[in-house]
């Protein structure tokens, strides 16, 4: 009787590999069209100003994500630097409205 058990998971065992191999190109492929598409729309969310830098050239995909950095950071610091200024205003709001109560 136990050759029986080990033929049996020995065989489901094999089935399993042999869909997990069928399975796996077709995981791959849905992942590579997953990241295609991504950069694509990065690509498109990037602007002319950025695309204008390499004009006749096929962008690959790493100048698409390289330009994507170097614009999230400006967009970045360009947000602290609006929220430094606009701390500032708030501050020379304040002490201008307290001295016109004191006035």
């Amino acid at each position: 009787m136990a050759p029986t058990i080990t033929a049996a998971m020995t065989n489901s065992q094999e089935h399993l590999t042999l869909t997990h191999k069928l399975r796996k190109p077709q995981v791959e492929k849905l992942r590579r069209d997953r990241i295609n598409s991504s950069i694509e729309q990065l690509k498109s969310l990037l602007g002319p100003k950025f695309l204008k830098q390499q004009p006749d050239s096929k962008m690959e995909k790493g100048d698409i994500l390289e330009l994507t950095v170097c614009l999230l950071t400006q967009l970045q610091q360009q947000h602290q630097q609006q929220g430094r200024l606009l701390n500032h205003f708030n501050k020379l709001q304040s002490s201008s409205d307290k001295n016109l109560e004191r006035g």
